[in-house]
């Protein structure tokens, strides 16, 4: 966990370094936000059945020109028994990418769409291997979606929606494919 924590922390200075250079220029106002979200996730078993899990999201934005920015957003889900099985999952997410935004300044709002690939990392369950079941496991990450910003004032603004569809590739005994349904809401932190 603490790799991933210092390559978040590495992408984030080489996210902030060139858009603080950029805003001092003065050709362009860069723009740095961090988000907050709630956001539960509905995810598919190889029961059949769907489950809700509980978890939230960190999103470092940098918009950079003409509403084109880059996002990195981290992301964590829990369900303690998943279909009945007495079998939790907790799954933490780190992806990377583009993100297109049109403010609507005279309402108030901005809405947002984007894609991101990152990795994903699941623990505290059972995922079965080739030779053995094992208690955590990772594989690539595919989230696209988008959202919708209400602005508050220069230094805040309420996430009315963040909807997300997340990809994963966990060993599953099956498949080995995950499609999840990430929606949440939250608070949105405007540095200038």
């Amino acid at each position: 966990m603490r790799q991933y924590l210092l390559w978040l922390l590495g992408a984030a200075v080489a996210l902030v370094s060139p858009l603080a250079a950029q805003a001092t220029g003065g050709a362009t106002s860069a723009r740095l936000d961090m988000a907050m979200i709630y956001a539960p996730t509905l995810s598919n078993s190889t029961y059949g059945r769907n489950f809700w899990s509980q978890g939230g999201s960190l999103q470092l934005h940098g918009q950079f020109y003409r509403g084109l920015g880059v996002v990195a957003d981290v992301s964590g889900s829990h369900i303690g028994n998943v279909g009945s099985t007495g079998v939790g999952l907790d799954v933490v997410t780190t992806t990377f990418g583009p993100r297109c935004t049109l403010q609507l300044p005279r309402h108030g709002f901005s809405f947002f769409g984007e894609t991101l690939v990152g990795e994903a990392n699941g623990f505290h369950s059972t995922f079965p291997g080739p030779n053995a079941a094992t208690d955590d496991a990772g594989s690539p990450a595919l989230l696209t979606g988008g959202g919708l910003n209400a602005r508050g004032n220069d230094h805040i603004s309420v996430r009315v929606l963040d909807a997300h569809w997340l990809r994963t590739q966990l060993p599953n005994g099956t498949s080995n494919v995950q499609n999840n349904f990430r929606v949440g809401a939250g608070l949105v932190f405007l540095f200038h």
